[in-house]
């Protein structure tokens, strides 16, 4: 019974808070808040956090779809990590902008960066990158995997969530840095016992 409540009001919370938000998006959010009852943070915080990245997502998306598609972020416990490559400095500030304006935000973790015409993109080898180390996390029965969020930009692999301890915070990121092709990993990871989560 809980299971499906859990999923029932994560589906209306995507549908209420999506607005103009392509429905991808919104649907992502609902499927997602099936497994919060497995997660260190609660489900109050869970939905708090879905709620945020769909708010932040609608705006990105009204004020550019360039902006839309060139940033990622993700939403633990009100802070939000952003990342990916923008054309222009303003571009960069406006999204942390509209980052901030959303009353929930807690602390807005800034790894955009400018982007270089002279190096290729790598969306096909980022995806894949992120693909093999949440299949690692998921086989690692010492990790709690479903408490982190990976994420990859230009094969640089960006990692947030909750760690039980240092030593399954230091496993995860081995795992990161045992990746072919993977040029850096920069961890938001806090853990369980961090005071920020207060």
């Amino acid at each position: 019974m809980k299971w499906v409540l859990v999923l029932f009001v994560g589906a209306i919370s995507a549908f209420s808070l999506g607005g103009c938000t392509p429905v991808g998006i919104a649907v992502g959010g609902a499927a997602a808040a099936g497994v919060v009852v497995a997660e260190e943070r609660s489900v109050e915080d869970a939905f708090k956090d879905t709620g945020i990245k769909l708010d932040i997502a609608n705006k990105l998306f009204q004020e550019s779809e360039t902006l839309f598609v060139d940033i990622s972020t993700i939403v633990f416990e009100a802070r939000v990590l952003m990342m990916g490559e923008v054309a222009r400095e303003e571009d960069r500030q406006k999204a942390l902008e509209i980052a901030w304006s959303n009353p929930e935000v807690k602390a807005v973790l800034n790894e955009i960066k400018i982007r270089d015409e002279n190096k290729p993109a790598s969306k096909t080898s980022d995806a894949w990158i992120t693909a093999k180390l949440k299949t690692r996390l998921v086989q690692d029965l010492s990790i709690k995997h479903i408490n982190y969020s990976v994420d990859t930009v230009n094969r640089v692999i960006y990692l947030m969530g909750i760690a039980q301890n240092q030593a399954e915070l230091n496993r995860v990121k081995l795992h990161a840095r045992d990746i072919s092709g993977v040029d850096g990993v920069i961890s938001h990871v806090i853990l369980k016992t961090d005071p920020r989560r207060n």
